[in-house]
């Protein structure tokens, strides 16, 4: 059984074969990729509880005496996985390293991965989750740690210039860190950082519906809005011949059909050959090979053709497969650690929300209005019954009065969004606001998707993002060369 996600997705760039940077002999494991342990406090704010161990990673290979240490944040994921891809040049941050005679550190998040407090990830373990204390450790380990380098007891934030990057929810990271804390970083690249806690975040769909091919989308559009209307329609036959048409005749609950249908998370990936694209291709190119116009081919091929493809990628499916509502099952009762998705949606169910659903009446959608913020209640309750007796409304006027959200102006931080990224409308490239770029809070926005300039490689493939790959490069390069040490944080 598989629970529809609403974590920010786990990034699959593609990336060269090759390491462009430092190679091993033989089996030898690269340096970078050696796990280093740091003891993190517990509760920076209860001492007494003692520490665990925090695991990280370092790439010291370009690095210089007073060159800059940058902090990577793992965010929503085993950290691990993110080698060598963010602590080589592979990537800007390698590459920012590279130009600035840099250090990279690669943090994993706590209760992400194996650096975690407890054995488990229990209701009463995961209470010392959250996004304040996320922001603590990270401050905690830049004034405290000694890094396994030339001079890595040197380099606290007073001796060296910090510099903390993040990409999507980590992105977000930097920019809140640098609010509230200012003066411990001394710079920050937030790429796809989504800055502002929304609980029902509808716009999700808003770069898709609107940047996606045009025939695709009307058609998938008034095939969602005939779907809504059979189910409200209470007619049990003509639902039934629904669910049939979509291979799904045994999904007891409208939201987990009409959730279900989403799967592929309606995300375009860069690749003409990309799960979206095949499934547009199969809504608009007919037997003939001919497309359908702008305006599609209308309804009923569209509601017809979706239903097939959808079955032929998955087969005949039932609540096995697509059920939310049974809470024994072990999408709700798993609590091993390395769970990216039970630690990930113990901050979305507490803090950020970010519940992705269909968009209010009146308003085009691509995605049923049975996905709603009651669907992803339900889901936190099953998870954490003890925590939400009562459907939850994750705290998000507090995370965005605390740390800033769309009103922060931190200063040396560097935000870069995408036209095509779904998180946009939680960035502060949102056109819910008119958030200013100015020289120490620059914005930069480039056609792409996901964080995708972070990978050096896409920069090649698209001038528009390999300009602002250089960008980036240019303020790193002159904020770092104004840093001067103090002796106070």
């Amino acid at each position: 059984m598989t629970m529809r996600s609403v974590a920010p997705p786990i990034d699959s760039d593609a990336v060269p074969a090759y390491l462009p940077n430092s190679q091993s002999e033989g089996d030898e494991v690269p340096p970078y990729a050696v796990v280093q342990y740091f003891d993190q406090p517990i509760d920076h704010n209860d001492l007494s509880l003692g520490t665990f161990e925090q695991r990280y990673w370092l790439n010291d290979e370009f690095y210089k005496p007073g060159g800059p240490i940058l902090l990577v944040n793992g965010g929503e994921g085993n950290a691990e996985q993110l080698i060598p891809r963010y602590v080589t040049n592979i990537s800007m941050i390698g590459t920012i390293a590279q130009q600035e005679s840099g250090a990279v550190v690669l943090f994993e998040h706590r209760f992400f991965g194996l650096s975690n407090p407890y054995p488990d990830l229990s209701e009463e373990s995961l209470k010392y989750l959250s996004v304040q204390k996320n922001i603590d450790d990270m401050i905690y380990f830049a004034q405290n740690v000694e890094l396994p380098m030339v001079r890595g007891d040197s380099v606290t934030p007073d001796e060296a210039p910090w510099v903390l990057i993040g990409a999507s929810y980590a992105g977000a990271v930097v920019g809140w860190t640098m609010h509230q804390n200012p003066g411990i970083f001394y710079a920050g690249y937030s790429s796809s950082g989504v800055v502002e806690a929304i609980t029902e975040f509808w716009r999700y769909f808003e770069p898709i519906r609107i940047n996606m091919p045009a025939n695709c989308s009307s058609d998938l559009q008034a095939a969602v809005a005939r779907i809504d209307e059979i189910l409200d329609s209470g007619d049990d036959v003509a639902i039934q011949q629904l669910k049939e048409g979509f291979g799904m005749g045994n999904v007891t609950y409208p939201n987990d059909f009409a959730s279900a249908r989403y799967w592929q998370s309606l995300n375009p990936s860069v690749g003409p050959n990309s799960p979206f694209f095949q499934f547009c291709d199969a809504l608009e190119v007919d037997a003939n090979n001919q497309s359908a116009p702008a305006e599609g081919w209308g309804v009923d091929h569209a509601l017809s053709a979706y239903g097939q493809y959808f079955i032929e990628e998955f087969g005949v499916t039932g609540d096995e497969t697509w059920g939310t509502h049974d809470g024994t099952s072990d999408q709700y009762t798993n609590i091993t650690v390395d769970n990216f998705e039970r630690s990930w949606l113990w901050i979305v169910c507490n803090e950020v929300g970010w519940y992705q659903t269909g968009a209010p009446e009146g308003h085009p959608t691509l995605v049923s209005r049975y996905v709603d913020v009651a669907s992803n209640q339900l889901i936190c309750q099953l998870l954490f019954p003890n925590t939400f007796p009562e459907p939850p409304l994750p705290r998000v006027d507090e995370i965005n009065s605390v740390f800033g959200g769309w009103d922060a102006h931190p200063e040396h931080v560097v935000f870069v969004n995408a036209i095509n990224d779904p998180w946009l409308e939680s960035t502060v490239s949102s056109h819910s606001i008119d958030y200013q770029s100015t020289p120490l809070t620059p914005v930069l926005v480039g056609d792409g998707f996901h964080h995708a300039e972070v990978i050096m490689v896409n920069g090649e493939l698209d001038p528009i993002l390999g300009a602002i790959q250089q960008k980036v490069l240019g303020y790193m390069h002159s904020w770092l060369a104004d840093w001067r040490p103090s002796t106070t944080y």
